[in-house]
């Protein structure tokens, strides 16, 4: 083997790392920015809030109730524009914490069982369905952390 071609495959194989690392280094870097990706399945969520919930509350609320209640409070946040339509790949914002006002929330959903005729329904409940719903946006990963000094 000549010189020549000993030189040319350490020279190859330099070219193909320099390559590789900043490639891998760019992806990463992008990667880095975006938000992460997040499913929510309404199945899911509402198996998740049931399983949280205290025996007192799952006794009053049915599994269709409380899908509606789990509907209710997402469309509460995307009356206040909290879910956005197109997140795939969109860089983080966040500037600005948002804090959500647990009180609003569960005024809304108070209202939102009345009308869908959910009689049976306590203020406790309604507190613990908001919790647990919050407790599977923590799990799957689609809210921040609490606010220190809200």
């Amino acid at each position: 083997m000549s010189i020549l071609v000993v030189f040319s495959i350490i020279f190859s194989a330099i070219a193909v790392f320099v390559i590789a690392t900043v490639v891998v280094g760019r992806e990463a870097r992008r990667l880095d920015a975006v938000a992460p990706r997040v499913v929510y399945e309404i199945d899911a969520a509402v198996e998740f809030v049931a399983n949280k919930l205290p025996s007192a509350t799952q006794s009053r609320l049915t599994m269709d109730e409380l899908r509606g209640l789990l509907l209710g409070h997402l469309n509460w946040l995307s009356e206040r524009d909290l879910m956005p339509i197109d997140v795939t790949d969109r860089v983080q914002n966040i500037d600005t914490p948002l804090i959500v006002d647990e009180n609003v929330l569960s005024a809304f959903l108070l209202r939102e069982a009345e009308n869908r005729g959910i009689e049976l329904l306590d203020d406790v409940d309604v507190i613990h369905v908001v919790d647990a719903h919050n407790a599977y946006f923590a799990a799957i990963g689609a809210v921040g952390p609490r606010a220190e000094n809200p």
